[in-house]
């Protein structure tokens, strides 16, 4: 199911939320999970941006990442192609948390994904990073976080930054994975990246230019 937080029909920027499971459940993904609710609460913040920036949040079909279909993936590619149907030209973004986090960094390479924040990602070593090329990724790690590993995180933007691709890295002290203590910050993180999309695209716009983001590590 796909929500629009702000669907905002003459939006240059678009960004989809993408909420965590587990690693296997068929269980349905029902809303009252606290796994939709803290994306559903993101999204909200995201959605109160000014300017050309819509938001929707997907609600997967079920609870669990369950490989090898990989569910979260394929509704992640059913809410892009619903979203390039709805705004052809506008610049996508994906911003996921734990499995969700990990479904969009294997999605950066869709059509219309320019930029990627992946919060408490599931990262594994065999996750490849050549799918970033070509777009901004932000990933962001509480150091508390006992569910997910931070030093996977590490290691993967590592990876990516290796191999040549636009990969940022930051730490949350004192955070865990649930992103319930320091919750402003995690929220300030993702908007300023969603705000430095926004201007860059808007810039781009007036302009005619095509812009990057510069690396604020």
């Amino acid at each position: 199911m796909l929500r629009g937080i702000r669907p905002s029909p003459e939006a240059d920027v678009a960004v989809l939320v993408v909420h965590g499971g587990r690693s296997r459940s068929a269980e349905p993904m029902r809303p009252w999970r606290l796994a939709y609710l803290r994306m559903w609460w993101l999204a909200r913040r995201l959605g109160r941006e000014r300017g050309g920036t819509a938001v929707w949040l997907l609600r997967n079909r079920l609870r669990g990442w369950n490989e090898p279909e990989r569910d979260p993936v394929v509704d992640a590619r059913w809410a892009l192609r619903e979203i390039r149907r709805r705004l052809p030209r506008a610049r996508i973004v994906l911003v996921g948390h734990s499995m969700g986090a990990r479904a969009c960094l294997l999605l950066a390479d869709e059509p219309g994904v320019r930029d990627v924040c992946a919060l408490s990602p599931w990262i594994e070593p065999s996750d490849p990073v050549e799918q970033l090329a070509g777009t901004e990724v932000l990933i962001v790690h509480g150091d508390h976080d006992g569910v997910t590993s931070p030093h996977a995180s590490a290691e993967y933007a590592r990876r990516a930054d290796r191999a040549g691709h636009a990969a940022r890295y930051r730490v949350v002290p004192g955070s865990g994975h649930a992103m319930l203590r320091r919750h402003r910050e995690w929220t300030r993180l993702a908007r300023e990246f969603v705000a430095e999309i926004r201007d860059s695209a808007g810039e781009h716009q007036s302009s005619g230019v095509k812009t990057h983001l510069g690396d604020q590590s």
